[in-house]
Parts: structure tokens; C-alpha cells; sequence
């Protein structure tokens, strides 16, 4: 991939949706943001820009995988130019004891050689707030909500300090909302005590946007930080702020309709999306599979084409593998969890293919692991950022050898209003 100038940000986005949402976060900042899935080819010809997001599928994939993966997307990015390189994670930190967050995290930290680094999921825009090292989701701490039945990373406590601990050989401290509310001077201060004190992270707290504004000018001074959207969000403003990157007050333009026939996918089990696919039905054709028969191989996937071929040329359709925690929970426990989770997974990856072949060019998508897979299948090399749908999900133009006329919404399992659905479709024209 030609460049026309250095980019100033480089990301490494943990899965695909959470990549769309920093693009879409960064883009609204005033970056030029192109997002990439993979680490791009060489052929691979993009615009020029402030930031790239290297978005990789690698949050629940082997640590030691995860590394590899990370490590080659950061010597990519620090070879364009990147000063800073901003690991984006999951809001809700999803992540085991194993990892994959500290491994990645520690991996980062050795080839680039910063002393401490800033973490933090906090996103105040999406009700993701940190207080004393506790990760809170909306008014409830992180292990209240309903990421505790997370089908593939339950997260079962919410002090952060503790749970990054678990998961790699780095010390970690914490920067709390009073050092942040001093200023930047003062969370500085406080980095360089735990440093001297053998610590290589901290979780920073923050609970409004003004927060993550003094966090971003802080990070912009490192050479990594690990964090959620609202990380970037701070980044971006420090940037800009500090005369490092020109704004540009436009969001990158997506081109032209493409018109055609449209379709949404959902995997997953969270119930925001699980809402949104209820309020859908009322306005079209809706699937719902059956995870049982797809783990156990009952052809869903065929059944689900031929179900949506014929219906196409009416309007959009949705086909839905979601399905209650309680559901997943007895399939994982027949199955297993990964075997489970790889099926489903495969078999809406399937169903896009097919969808695509029979003309598809619009293409919703929920779920983080869902539309990974779907991505991977469709062999799609990058995006162009567009408008946003809602908060951290934009519309996506797929650029690439092939697929240029061909506009995706990748939204995680939480984000997004009721009628998403309906919202993404009324952008993508």
C-alpha cells in the first residue's frame, strides 16, 4: 500500500467492529481515518490520511496467535510513520485470565520500548465509565451487566486493575479520577511514580469527555496506549489540539449509491441486538436459525439462502442466528464453546457469500465475531469511513479489487438504538 504522506496514528483494533467504531470516532475528530482489515497488501492503494486502524480478528483467538498478529500489524504502522500506536480493545474489556489484552499489551510495550502505558475502556458517549480502577456499564459495575453471560469472554469482575494483573507479566497501577481532574501535569506526575515504582500500566479512570481529553494529551506523549474508542476520541482531539494533524471537518465520502438488494446478518446474543432484531420483524422479513441445527450441521445456511433469494427483490431481509444466553449456554454445553461458536460463526459467513453471489450490495452486520467472519469470507481489504449510523458504527465502503460498489455496517452486539436496522438501511443507499 502507497501512502502519499506519513500517517501521524497508527491502531490495532483487537476485531472488526471494534475497528469500525474507532474509525468512525476518529473520522468524526477530524482524522482522516481509513480503516484496513488485516495488515494491508502492498497493492493496496488508499488516499492519504491522518490514522489507520488495522483491524485483526484476534481477541479470542491464542494468546501467542495474538501477539504474532499485533506485532506485525504495529511494525507495519511504525514503519509509515506512525509516533503512537493505539491497541483498541473491546469497551467492555472482553477479554479471560489468559488474555488476550495484557499479552498483546505486553508485546507492544517490549518492541517499542515505553516505560508505562495508559489503559483505559472508558467511553462516557456509550455509557462505559471507569471509577478507581472499576469498569462500569451504564449505572452497573462491568460484572452486573449482562456481559457476564457473555457467550465467549464472561467478565466476571470489574476492578480492571486486577484483571489486566491476571493476564500478562506487567505490573499495573492505577491513575485515579482525582490526579485526572488536575490536568495532564498531574496524571504525568502520577505515571512517573508508578514507573519509578516498577509499573508498566495503569489503568486511568474516567468518567466524562473532559477526562478523556486530558488522557489523550497525556497518551499522545507515549508511544502506546490500550484502550476503548474513547481513548482514540482523546487522541485525536490531543492531535489536532496540538497542531500535530490539519482537521478535517468532513467525514470521508463514501461515493456514490450502489443501489440493489440489501440484507442484515446478526449473530449476536446481546440484548440490545436481541431488541433490535424484535422491532426489525415489523418492517421486514425476519429468519430466525436455530443454533442447535447449525452446530449440528442441519444445513441452515442453505435454508437460510433459499429462504431470503426470492424475497430479495422486495426489500431488505434479515436471518438471525442470535439467540438468549440461556440457549447459547445449553448449545456450548453440548457442542463446547469454541466448537459452537466457530460453527455459527461459518455458517453466517456462508449465508453472506451466498447473499453476495445473488447480488447483495448493502450488508448489515451485528455482532463482533460475526462480522469478522463475514469480512474474512468476502475477502474485503479495507473501508472507507462514511456517516455515522449511531454512536461507533458508520457506514463502511468496501475498497479492494473488487468489491468498490459494495457499502457494510458492522456494529457490535450493544451498540445501536432500537430501530438500528432500519437506521443503517436509510444511509446506505
Amino acid at each position: 500500500m502507497t501512502l502519499a504522506a506519513k500517517i501521524t496514528l497508527g491502531c490495532i483494533a483487537d476485531d472488526y467492529t471494534g475497528a469500525s467504531d474507532l474509525a468512525n470516532t476518529l473520522t468524526r475528530a477530524g482524522l482522516r481515518t481509513v480503516q484496513t482489515i488485516g495488515v494491508p497488501a502492498d497493492d493496496l492503494a488508499l488516499p492519504e490520511v491522518d490514522a489507520v486502524v488495522v483491524s485483526l480478528k484476534s481477541r479470542s483467538i491464542e494468546a501467542g496467535l495474538a501477539v504474532t498478529r499485533s506485532r506485525a500489524a504495529d511494525k507495519w504502522l511504525r514503519g509509515r510513520g506512525a509516533s503512537h500506536v493505539l491497541f483498541k480493545i473491546c469497551s467492555t474489556f472482553d477479554s479471560t485470565n489468559a488474555g488476550n489484552i495484557g499479552p498483546v499489551m505486553d508485546a507492544l510495550r517490549d518492541d517499542c520500548g515505553e516505560a508505562i502505558v495508559l489503559v483505559t475502556p472508558a467511553f462516557p458517549e456509550t455509557g462505559r465509565t471507569v471509577y478507581q480502577g472499576n469498569l462500569f456499564v451504564g449505572s452497573v459495575p462491568l460484572n452486573e451487566s449482562p456481559l457476564k453471560d457473555h457467550p465467549l469472554n464472561p467478565m466476571h469482575d470489574s476492578n480492571l486493575v486486577r484483571v489486566l494483573a491476571r493476564q500478562g507479566r506487567t505490573k499495573v497501577g492505577l491513575v485515579n479520577l482525582a490526579a485526572v481532574t488536575r490536568g495532564a501535569d498531574a496524571v504525568r506526575a502520577q505515571l512517573t511514580e508508578l514507573s519509578a515504582k516498577g509499573l508498566g500500566a495503569a489503568i486511568i479512570d474516567a468518567v466524562f469527555d473532559r477526562d478523556l481529553e486530558t488522557i489523550g494529551l497525556v497518551a499522545a506523549g507515549h508511544r502506546l496506549s490500550v484502550g476503548a474508542s474513547g481513548i482514540g476520541l482523546g487522541l485525536a482531539r490531543a492531535l489536532v489540539s496540538t497542531g500535530r494533524v490539519s482537521p478535517n471537518v468532513a467525514a470521508a465520502e463514501v461515493g456514490t449509491p450502489v443501489g440493489g438488494p440489501a440484507a442484515c446478518l446478526a449473530g449476536s446474543c446481546s440484548q440490545a441486538t436481541l431488541q433490535q432484531i424484535a422491532n426489525a420483524e415489523r418492517v421486514m422479513p425476519v429468519l430466525h436459525l436455530e443454533p442447535e441445527q447449525i452446530v449440528a450441521g442441519g444445513g441452515e445456511a442453505q435454508h437460510a439462502l433459499a429462504w431470503a433469494r426470492p424475497r430479495l427483490a422486495d426489500g431488505p431481509v434479515l436471518i438471525a442466528s442470535s439467540a438468549t444466553p440461556e440457549a447459547v449456554a445449553a448449545v456450548q454445553a453440548r457442542h463446547g464453546r469454541d466448537a459452537a461458536g466457530h460453527a455459527i460463526e461459518q455458517a453466517m459467513a456462508d449465508i453472506a457469500e451466498g447473499l453476495v453471489q445473488s447480488g447483495v450490495r448493502r450488508l448489515v452486520v451485528a455482532g463482533g465475531e460475526t462480522s469478522g467472519a463475514v469480512v474474512d469470507r468476502l475477502k474485503i481489504p479495507g473501508f472507507l469511513v462514511g456517516a455515522e449510523i449511531a454512536a461507533g458504527v458508520p457506514v463502511l465502503r468496501a475498497v479492494g479489487a473488487n468489491e468498490g460498489g459494495m457499502l457494510l455496517a458492522l456494529k457490535s452486539g450493544n451498540f445501536g438504538g432500537p430501530e438500528f436496522f432500519s437506521d443503517a438501511l436509510g444511509l446506505m443507499r
